[in-house]
């Protein structure tokens, strides 16, 4: 079977690739190694953790702010089982989808591991052991990631778990200990935490979400502790062990000689995710990895093998499916001959909790570093109108623009909705607004976005109306 281009991997970046290189008019395979289409995103990662996010958010809701409401519950409790499903069942529509997709697309899908016999032959092994062979014009790896468990975590998908087992957990835990503060380890805590489970982060860096900015991390944290999440900041984790029916875990001060232990019914290590390029016979087509074993790619995202192209997780840059997606496109237009482009400073990116989490362009800390010029302006939610309706009052929103030409250089969110919200800045954005444009700008009474407004008023010289 000959195709003009193959797509190994069926994440958000592989399926987006497959679908705009069809569209283009390009005969094209989409080659999965599990039954199921929409990789780690769709499967177990940002779909299912929406889905719980949702759910326990509303368990929340009723439990503490319904009787604020005039809402008066009796016998409230917690259907896992239920919870579970429905989120089973979120997934199921959402492949499903995918799969129509590609039919709609004709676009030939092979189940199957997929790797390289020479640049142009792939080899497909299904999970019977049964061999499919094709050629290809064109290849895109796009086989993303998986979690980091280094050995000394003791990783066994019981009580020392990755995010993929704490999606399905058939019990509302009594305690947790989640070894990083980053985003998984934060969403998947705050959903547990909603549900009455005890939860310790132990996180190495001095702040929690370390990618993004200082504001945002201190407002989070702040959020995070009124769920009940304990915090340890500054400490590592030298060991885990699973005794059965709970684990223990070894930590350090990082800074001092102070040890102690923490007991939990699970461990959940989200410590970050590694590359996916196991197996895929990277040396017969003459592909190479760098010192961090990612894909080498130059601007056109090709890799040192001509005609070989890689995206998503598997490559430099941040972990996200929205930029897997701006890449898939990017190199399906690229082999046709277009040219299209990807400003990878205007790619948000956003922490499911509540308050929500969203970031686009620089942080402070960068342009500090960086030597830029620039001016600051915040509004707090607790001043906003629509806020005090909600009773969504924590967080801020923040704006960074530059001090001589108000060109807006990065904007900040941690509050209701922010991961909505940040679309309206990475648009103004990319047309290199002024804060001013920002400010003069007609937003809703009342919404949620006008704390943006305000925000950017804050930032021209000062003239935010409500504070």
């Amino acid at each position: 079977m000959k195709f003009d281009v193959a797509v190994i991997g069926s994440g958000p970046g592989g399926y987006v690739a497959a679908i705009r290189c069809a569209q283009l008019g390009l005969k094209t395979a989409l080659i999965e190694r599990y039954n199921n289409l929409g990789g780690t995103c769709l499967n177990v990662g940002c779909i299912p953790s929406k889905a719980l996010l949702d759910s326990s958010e509303h368990y929340h809701n009723a439990k503490e702010k319904f009787s604020l409401h005039g809402i008066l519950l009796q016998h409230l409790e917690v259907n896992m089982t239920q919870m579970i499903a429905r989120k089973n069942d979120v997934v199921e529509q959402t492949v499903k989808g995918l799969q129509f997709l590609m039919k709609k697309n004709k676009i030939e899908v092979f189940h199957g591991h997929g790797s390289f016999l020479s640049p142009r032959r792939i080899q497909i092994t299904a999970a019977d052991g049964k061999t499919t062979e094709i050629e290809s014009d064109k290849v895109i790896i796009a086989t993303g990631s998986k979690p980091i468990t280094p050995p000394a975590f003791q990783y066994d998908k019981k009580r020392i778990i990755t995010s993929t087992e704490a999606l399905n957990l058939t019990e509302v835990p009594q305690r947790m200990v989640i070894i990083g503060g980053g985003v998984i380890g934060l969403e998947l805590g705050s959903v547990y935490a909603r549900l009455g489970t005890r939860v310790d982060v132990v996180e190495y860096l001095d702040r929690i979400i370390p990618n993004m900015d200082s504001d945002c991390s201190k407002e989070l944290m702040r959020a995070l502790k009124k769920l009940g999440i304990q915090f340890y900041l500054r400490h590592a984790v030298t060991s885990v062990v699973n005794h059965g029916d709970s684990v223990t875990i070894e930590v350090e001060k990082r800074d001092a000689a102070e040890r102690f232990s923490l007991q939990a019914d699970y461990c959940l290590v989200a410590i970050g995710r590694r590359p996916y390029t196991h197996n895929l016979g990277l040396d017969n087509a003459g592909v190479q990895l760098d010192d961090k074993g990612r894909v080498i790619v130059n601007d056109r995202l090709e890799t040192t093998s001509p005609g070989i192209y890689a995206i998503g997780d598997v490559i430099r840059g941040a972990m996200l499916a929205h930029k897997a997606e701006e890449e898939g496109i990017f190199v399906a237009e690229t082999i046709v001959g277009q040219h299209p482009h990807i400003d990878y400073n205007l790619i948000p990116n956003v922490v499911y909790t509540w308050p929500e989490v969203a970031g686009v362009g620089r942080t402070e800390e960068q342009l500090k570093q960086e030597g830029v010029p620039y001016k600051s302006g915040k509004f707090p939610f607790s001043a906003l109108g629509r806020a005090r309706a909600s009773t969504d009052t924590e967080g801020m929103a923040k704006v960074l623009s530059h001090k001589d030409t108000d060109e807006i250089l990065g904007v900040h969110i941690v509050g209701p909705r922010a991961a909505d919200m940040i679309a309206e800045a990475v648009a103004l954005m990319e047309f290199r607004a002024s804060a001013e444009d920002a400010a003069r700008m007609s937003h809703a009474h009342p919404t949620y976005t006008e704390a943006f407004k305000e925000a950017a008023l804050a930032a021209t010289e000062n003239r935010a109306i409500h504070i």
